[in-house]
């Protein structure tokens, strides 16, 4: 996976691309802490995994799915400097744990042979923020949740 560092150009191609490991990801709240530096898998670049690294802050509620949630903190700022996200869009970076690697091989073995083209940046079209501030998944807003 590329390092948290690198972030790709700000004007990435959106390529639609079936997500079907995210919506269905049984991940608890208490997977993460307030401090863990985690990703939100976007897409591909250049032939890896790329996505937004942010810090989580607190629990907090995410309307969207009447669910527990998590306030995360966007080091770019901007914007969106906090979002609130549902814990099934979470990646660990600052640890390796079991369920986010088997979690992001799988998106690996996924999308990584629809991008083959080293220079591919294709952001999949997976999440859109709320007027409130909370990050969705497409297929959150589709459900009706």
């Amino acid at each position: 996976m590329i390092p948290p560092s690198w972030t790709p150009p700000p004007t990435p191609a959106f390529v639609p691309t079936r997500d079907p490991f995210t919506p269905g990801r049984d991940i608890t709240h208490a997977h993460f802490q307030a401090g863990d530096q985690i990703v939100v898998i976007k897409g591909v670049a250049a032939g890896e995994l790329w996505g937004d690294t942010m810090r989580v802050v607190a629990p907090s509620w995410h309307a969207p799915t009447d669910e527990d949630g998590w306030r995360l903190r966007n080091p770019q700022g901007g914007e969106q400097t906090f979002l609130t996200a549902h814990p099934r869009y979470l990646v660990h970076l600052s640890r390796r744990c079991p369920d986010c690697l088997i979690h992001l091989r799988a998106m690996e073995d996924y999308l990584l042979p629809k991008f083959t083209d080293p220079n591919t940046l294709a952001n999949c079209g997976w999440y859109t923020i709320t007027a409130l501030g909370q990050l969705v998944h497409i297929a959150d807003i589709q459900s009706g949740r």
